[in-house]
């Protein structure tokens, strides 16, 4: 017998280990790249309990809503060919479905691209590419439940290439690349500006920015949040760092200071590395959920950096043409995972939670 020639599928999947005395516990929901549209929803044994099958490949990733739905960030069939890596991160087909996968609404906008939130007044806010001055710039808009735009906020109008320069290792193609979009609690607008490295909060009363936080700081960073404690928590990938080798790391600063309160890293600094995509979660117990999106683990740390419950998603496939010219072999990646509290899922019934899962607190030991 031959061995499995992906080194990662080599490898233990599914879940690694956890231990339930310290884990937040609860549900964990995400949606594979190469899985063909199918979001899973599993427990802390790492055991499925809920699945969708969505009629297109995930853009990006999937959340549960307030009413128990699945919100999509679905890969539009038709999205605009703009430049030769587009296909890798454009989304443009979001659906809202119920527990037995029927879509329930719809809105469709092909220049979408990475990230998007669903806001608690059911409104969308998500970035789109525009041509600018030749190459492409980005549109951050809020649009409602009728597809209309209610506030958007043109990145070229605010930024410029003196003082949001691209990195060096990337090309000229989309500037600044926001692929990431946060409203936080105060109503400001946190935007992650890919190509340029950093951070920046904006006011969508008068569209000024209110902070920015950038290079060196953060490094080709991914999704940032806002915390409980009005602290901004981002996955900061670390593709080029000064002086550094390649590594990421989870990042907490707060917004007000520009001190960072909060950082992990593998004690091993190259074990933990995502070049693209990524996210980070604070839990309801103090504890941080992670995503490391380009090999699938989702694992939690303490807030001292100990490991409480690791899990690799098993399957393995090839990204579609043409993204497999781009990204080759098979991958297990998926753009950003979800944990959700044990109790607020339970609330939704045997529709959502359709397998026996046992509670957390009748779970002893670490497995």
């Amino acid at each position: 017998m031959s061995l499995d020639q992906t080194t990662m599928s080599r490898r233990k999947c599914g879940l690694i280990d956890f231990d339930s005395k310290i884990t937040a516990g609860g549900f964990t929901l995400y949606a594979g790249q190469t899985a063909g549209g199918r979001v899973d929803l599993i427990d802390i044994r790492g055991e499925k309990v809920h699945e969708w099958n969505m009629p297109v490949r995930p853009g990006r990733d999937a959340v549960i809503l307030p009413n128990g739905n699945l919100g999509y960030n679905g890969s539009h069939k038709e999205s605009a060919n703009l430049y030769p890596a587009w296909d890798i991160w454009h989304g443009g087909h979001f659906m809202e479905a119920n527990t037995d996968g029927e879509i329930v609404w719809e809105h469709e906008d092909i220049y979408h691209h990475h990230d998007a939130q669903w806001l608690p007044n059911s409104n969308l806010l998500y970035t789109v590419a525009v041509e600018w001055n030749g190459k492409q710039s980005d549109i951050v808009k809020e649009v409602n439940r009728k597809g209309e735009v209610v506030w958007e906020w043109k990145a070229w109008e605010h930024l410029s290439f003196r003082h949001y320069p691209i990195h060096e290792c990337f090309n000229d193609d989309h500037w600044p690349l926001i692929n990431g979009v946060h409203q936080t609690s105060d109503g400001l607008v946190l935007m992650s500006l890919r190509t340029t490295s950093g951070i920046i909060a904006v006011n969508k009363s008068n569209d000024e920015i209110v902070w920015k936080f950038l290079y060196p700081n953060v490094a080709q960073q991914h999704c940032p949040v806002e915390t409980e404690d009005r602290t901004i928590l981002c996955f900061d990938n670390g593709n080029i760092r000064p002086k550094s080798i390649h590594h990421s790391r989870i990042l907490e600063f707060n917004p007000n200071t520009q001190d960072v309160v909060w950082t992990y890293t593998d004690p091993m600094p190259a074990s933990f590395f995502s070049p693209y995509m990524g996210s980070a979660q604070r839990l309801w117990n103090g504890n941080t959920f992670i995503c490391e999106s380009a090999f699938g683990r989702l694992f939690e740390v303490t807030s001292e950096g100990e490991i409480v419950w690791e899990y690799v998603i098993p399957e393995f496939a090839e990204y579609p043409t043409p993204l497999n010219e781009f990204i080759v072999g098979e991958h297990n990646s998926c753009f950003k995972a979800h944990r959700y509290e044990e109790n607020l899922l339970n609330n939704y019934g045997e529709n959502l939670l359709r397998n026996e899962s046992k509670p957390l607190s009748t779970i002893s030991g670490t497995y």
